[in-house]
């Protein structure tokens, strides 16, 4: 059995046991999140619609929290001397699915 999750605007694959990082939420680490499927596969079963999806559910733990690769960026005009350089780096949370519901 397994779910794909929408959060923080980007869609995932879940499976039970899986560890995923996902943008920052607002919890705090060993707490519990519930999480929106857009879809559920259990074998032969699917569901994707919204009236299917009504009761289903994915729970997640907190684990901890991740930092992804630095992005390093340069911008500049020509012939002007406006140059200017930036860079950044995404937190995550690292979530671990503890269940997934049908409903």
């Amino acid at each position: 059995m397994y779910a794909v999750i929408a959060s923080g605007g980007k869609q995932s694959r879940v499976a039970e046991g899986q560890q995923v990082h996902v943008e920052l939420l607002d919890a705090e680490q060993g707490s519990e999140v519930s999480l929106t499927p857009v879809l559920v596969v259990d074998g032969e079963i699917v569901l994707a619609t919204p009236d299917q999806l009504k009761g289903a559910t994915v729970t997640a733990k907190v684990v901890g929290w991740a930092k992804g690769p630095k992005i390093d960026g340069f911008t500049y005009k020509r012939r002007t001397n406006q140059r200017r350089r930036y860079g950044h780096r995404q937190k995550y949370h690292v979530l671990e699915i503890t269940s997934i519901k049908k409903g």
